[in-house]
């Protein structure tokens, strides 16, 4: 099969951490755009970047793009693409997308029109009236975008971030492709001591772990592919090879705390799940009364927002008795929160060095960085 388009969705504002971590991965012609990022690749990638990928929502194979501001044309465009050359003539597939800013604004309707265009194609390529669906699930997506209609096919299923280690959750979790990009973004590699002191479920320690040891963060799930009949078991067994060669063994100080002791609970069976029990300590404590005494060390943390756990008032209270304790550190600390609260910083008692817009889902944050120009304590690996 010649060379692929991968797309790969990402968070707003997490595009150029996905990016360098295709480059790193020796992926081809790596561009960001909004809320995605596209490269090229070999069908063997597949399985390479659905196991690796930190901060990717998904891998999908980009089929094609065309003007399609009618049925007819939405049609003929779909069915001119290769479908053939991808799904077997017992393939499941069904169609779900979405229509922005387009003259065709039923997504039910282009669904259909879709899903007949592409039986068109395979029926005939196959010599049968009718396609079984019996088989592996080649799941086609569709996005329409002021009258451009880009076709596409899901590698990975459910959405990178669901790992596998977190089944049971608390209220307000933050997505694991977020957790891993805050982490990304201190700069934390593995040797600093690295702190969560508003936990919760565990997900920004885990991620900070799967990190420090270089664990690919999607060897303990299954993803459609894996079923694709031109794709060989053996580039799946292939890239789990790889990933586990990559891996770092050592010593990390990783610690979460949390002021409910059933969040820290929960955070326990997560690391468990994740296989990095060993690596990470979650304890019941309070973020208020936080201290450490190493001279250096990063904080990684989403603490309430107001708008989700806790009254906006609230909040602020907790943020500014927070603030002082951080305050206390020594100067080699940098800290990172992640918060959509617009008075973070009056409320934490100071200005963030360095601020970052993101996305929590579709709440609108910002990471707010300190000590990020600090000298003290070494570089990350």
């Amino acid at each position: 099969m010649n060379e692929l388009t991968f797309v790969i969705p990402t968070l707003f504002g997490v595009e150029g951490i996905a990016a360098e971590e295709l480059r790193r991965m020796g992926m081809q012609e790596v561009r960001a755009d909004n809320g995605r990022v596209f490269c090229q690749g070999q069908p063997a990638d597949i399985p390479r970047l659905n196991l690796r990928l930190r901060t990717g929502e998904r891998v999908l194979i980009h089929l094609g793009s065309f003007p399609a501001a009618t049925f007819d044309q939405l049609f003929e465009g779909t069915r001119k693409l290769p479908w053939d050359r991808f799904i077997p003539p017992a393939g499941q597939f069904p169609v779900k997308g979405h229509s922005l800013s387009s003259a065709l604004h039923s997504v039910p309707a282009c669904q259909s029109i879709v899903k007949k265009a592409v039986a068109t194609r395979l029926g005939k390529a196959y010599h049968q009236e009718t396609l079984p669906e019996t088989g592996a699930l080649y799941q086609i997506q569709f996005s329409l975008m002021k009258d451009v209609a880009t076709l596409l096919l899901d590698t990975s299923g459910p959405g990178l971030y669901k790992r596998g280690y977190r089944a049971v959750g608390v209220a307000a979790p933050l997505r694991e492709t977020l957790a891993a990009a805050l982490v990304i973004l201190s700069g934390y590699r593995g040797r600093d001591p690295f702190c969560d002191p508003f936990c919760g479920s565990g997900t920004i320690a885990i991620e900070a772990a799967l990190i420090a040891k270089n664990r690919a963060p999607g060897l303990m799930r299954t993803f459609p592919a894996q079923k694709w009949e031109w794709l060989p078991a053996a580039a799946w067994m292939d890239a789990a090879d790889e990933a586990m060669d990559l891996e770092y063994d050592g010593d990390y100080d990783i610690w979460g705390g949390d002021i409910d002791p059933a969040a820290v609970a929960v955070a326990k069976e997560n690391a468990v799940k994740a296989e990095v029990d060993d690596l990470v300590r979650f304890e019941v404590a309070d973020a208020r009364t936080f201290s450490r005494t190493e001279p250096y060390g990063r904080i990684v943390t989403n603490p309430p927002y107001g708008e989700r756990l806790l009254e906006k008032k609230e909040a602020e209270v907790l943020y500014r008795d927070f603030g002082t304790a951080v305050r206390r550190l020594p100067t080699g600390w940098k800290v990172n929160v992640i918060s959509s609260h617009t008075e973070f910083e009056r409320t934490f008692g100071r200005n963030a060095e360095k601020k970052r817009k993101l996305y929590n889902g579709m709440l609108k944050c910002d990471l707010f960085q300190y000590g990020v120009k600090s000298p003290k304590g070494p570089k990350g690996r």
